[in-house]
């Protein structure tokens, strides 16, 4: 009889016994997809706090504290929850940033690709120009040599067997035989006579005429023959 009574008790003792926490398993598992899509990383502040209220709770749990362990479980639902939308938001903010930040750097290296091949455009363009210039001026050398210009002087020193129709004719004084009545006009002082000069004589070359000059000494010439 005392072996019955005692089993009985047993037996209302175990109906009687706290019923196990309801939301542990849901909490616990609200804590795993946190930790999984970056809460514990993204938002370090807040995925404690839940972890706290989950801790309480399974303080609670170990006490036999069913309802209170559950108040804890649930409070940590309610916080997961909160936290999964804020971690969601940051996560698409952060996609949206990579994603400029990749689109802004393929503009980049187009637009330094486009740079490049301008760059090449032009120095191909410059090249081509500068053979080409070089090749004319190869040509125009080639065709017809440069041709020296004489040096003008202002005076002349009479060499031997010179007249001053072949003075005149020189480059450097008139290069013109016929303008040699200006070579005598300018020199009066020194010769008499035009057929008559003489070796070491200094002639001035007369500059900066107008054209009746050349044109009158031209006439002159003609009138009056040197031989």
């Amino acid at each position: 009889m005392a072996r019955l009574i005692t089993l009985l008790l047993l037996i209302s003792a175990a109906a009687c016994a706290t019923q196990p926490p309801r939301f542990r398993e849901e909490a616990a598992a609200k804590l795993d997809q946190l930790k999984f899509e970056g809460g514990e990383r993204l938002y370090p502040a807040e995925y404690a706090s839940v972890l706290q209220a989950f801790l309480k709770g399974d303080a609670y749990m170990m006490e036999n504290e069913s309802k209170e362990a559950d108040r804890y479980f649930q409070l940590t639902l309610l916080k997961g929850d909160l936290l999964a939308r804020e971690v969601a938001v940051e996560k698409a903010r952060l996609l949206a940033e990579e994603k400029a930040r990749l689109a802004e750097e393929q503009r980049q290296a187009e637009l330094e690709r486009l740079a490049k091949m301008e760059e090449e455009r032009l120095a191909k363009a410059r090249a081509l120009e500068k053979a080409q210039k070089e090749a004319a001026e190869a040509e125009r050398k080639k065709a017809k040599p440069p041709v020296k210009e004489p040096v003008l002087v202002p005076s002349w020193s009479v060499r031997r067997g010179e007249s001053l129709p072949l003075i005149a004719s020189r480059s450097e004084v008139y290069g013109d035989r016929n303008l040699w009545p200006l070579i005598y006009r300018a020199n009066r002082d020194q010769i008499r006579d035009p057929r008559h000069i003489w070796p070491g004589q200094i002639l001035r070359v007369p500059r900066n005429l107008g054209r009746d000059d050349y044109a009158e000494a031209r006439h002159y010439a003609q009138e009056h023959p040197l031989h």
